[in-house]
């Protein structure tokens, strides 16, 4: 019998934007919740230079020798790039401009594309950005009514 594994190729998806593909990801993990919900949304990610890049940008970013990472922009100063994602409250940084790869253009939810620039989407995002400072509180607050409106097992 031969026991031959076999697996799939590695996919480059940094090259794959350096190509100008626009990349589809799912991302993993709830540092980005509620935006990204793993399993459920789909971010759509183009390459992009860090000249472009805004406060409450999310981009796509590799940590030095480490992982990719989908976070939001918090602030641009000369130092370099502060993030963090939506479900946090402590920053990243700085970053620089060499590990931004992509920023999301549009993400994909339920089946249905919602561009990173609706308005809708863009006011909201604001809105939780500048919440920094109070998100422990709403952490611990939201944790606080789980515990109280919990069903009990049965």
């Amino acid at each position: 019998m031969n026991n031959t594994s076999q697996t799939s190729p590695k996919i480059d998806l940094e090259q794959l934007l350096r190509d100008g593909n626009i990349i589809r990801i799912k991302p993993q993990g709830y540092s980005m919740y509620p935006l990204f919900i793993p399993g459920r949304d789909e971010a759509l990610i183009q390459q992009t230079s860090s000249t472009d890049c805004r406060r409450n940008d999310v981009v796509l970013y590799r940590r030095d020798r480490s992982i990719l990472v989908l976070h939001r922009i918090d602030k641009i100063t000369e130092e370099g790039f502060f993030m963090v994602g939506d479900n946090q409250w402590e920053i990243e940084g700085p970053l620089r401009s060499d590990q931004i790869i992509g920023k999301l253009v549009a993400f994909v939810r339920n089946g249905r594309e919602i561009s990173a620039q609706n308005p809708f989407y863009r006011f909201l995002s604001s809105v939780w950005l500048l919440m920094l400072p109070v998100r422990p509180f709403c952490f611990r607050l939201t944790a606080f009514f789980r515990r109280i409106f919990r069903k009990p097992n049965s």
